[in-house]
C-alpha cells in the first residue's frame, strides 16, 4: 500500500465529511433567529395593521431613556408622531420603511441605522411584502411621545 494510499486519502475523507457535515448543520440555522421575544401585540390606535412590543428597559428616575423592540407584519406602520426629545432607530430583520415629513421614504435593512432629531414628525414600519424588527430608543426627559394623524395609503406607497 503506498503513503497517498495509507495517509493522504484517509485523511482527505475524513476532512471531507467533517466539512460537508459542518455545512449541513450551519445551513439548519435560521438566517436571523430572533434577537429578542416579539413581544406583546400593540393595542392601541397609533398603528395602522398589526405590531408587536418587547419592552426592553422602561425609563425611570436614574435613567430617562427607554429602549423596546417592536415587530411590525408587512404593511403595519406607526401613525406620524413626534419625540421631544428624539429617537434611535435600529433596524434588526426584515425590510421596513422611515420617513421625515417633508422628506423622501427610506428603505431600512438589517443593520441601519436611524437618528430622528427632537421634534420631527415622522413614521415608521414595515414593507407592504416583508415583516421589520426594530430596537427604538426614545429620549423621555423632554416628555412623551406625541401622536398625529395616521399615514395615509398615498404616503405609505409613495417612492418620493
Amino acid at each position: 500500500m503506498s503513503y497517498r494510499e495509507k495517509y493522504i486519502l484517509p485523511l482527505a475523507l475524513v476532512l471531507f465529511a467533517a466539512c460537508n457535515n459542518k455545512q449541513k448543520m450551519e445551513n439548519t440555522e435560521p438566517k436571523n433567529p430572533l434577537v429578542f421575544p416579539k413581544g406583546e401585540k400593540i393595542v392601541n390606535t397609533n398603528f395602522t395593521g398589526t405590531a408587536y412590543l418587547q419592552s426592553l428597559i422602561e425609563a425611570d428616575h436614574l435613567n430617562s431613556i427607554s429602549v423596546g423592540s417592536v415587530t411590525f407584519v408587512p404593511g403595519a406602520r406607526s401613525k406620524w408622531h413626534i419625540h421631544p426629545a428624539g429617537q434611535i432607530l435600529l433596524a434588526i430583520d426584515g425590510v421596513g420603511y422611515y420617513q421625515e415629513k417633508g422628506k423622501p421614504k427610506q428603505i431600512l435593512r438589517h443593520g441601519d441605522a436611524i437618528k430622528c432629531p427632537p421634534n420631527t414628525p415622522h413614521w415608521h414600519g414595515a414593507s407592504a411584502d416583508t415583516p421589520f424588527v426594530q430596537v427604538a430608543i426614545t429620549g423621555r426627559e423632554k416628555g412623551e411621545t406625541v401622536w398625529l394623524e395616521a399615514v395615509s395609503e398615498s404616503e405609505y406607497w409613495s417612492i418620493k
